[in-house]
């Protein structure tokens, strides 16, 4: 591959990286807060002892697992990027 392919791929790569982690930034606040409704429904789930209650917890849990699977694909997505990089910069070293 030609040093200058090998310099956009990277360049794309760096890019892509860049908004994986700005993705990974927000997706982090809002699962922070995801979580703490899903703490306060368990809560008033546990006080009240009522069906709503419960399945208002229920369903705060099930927004907060969701969020967790969509921040730990865009972590798998940010670890195949960095691999991508560090394959790309051997590319471009000489050996």
């Amino acid at each position: 591959m030609s040093r200058s392919l090998v310099e956009r791929r990277l360049i794309e790569v760096s890019a892509r990286l860049k908004a994986a982690r700005e993705e990974l930034s927000v997706l982090d606040e809002q699962m922070a807060v995801l979580a703490d409704a899903a703490d306060d429904a368990r809560i008033r789930a546990l006080v009240s002892e009522t069906p709503l209650a419960d399945r208002e917890s229920r369903e705060a849990q099930k927004h907060a697992d969701a969020m967790a699977r969509s921040r730990a694909a865009v972590q798998a997505s940010i670890n195949e990027l960095l691999s991508a990089q560090d394959r790309l910069l051997d590319q471009l070293t000489p050996q």
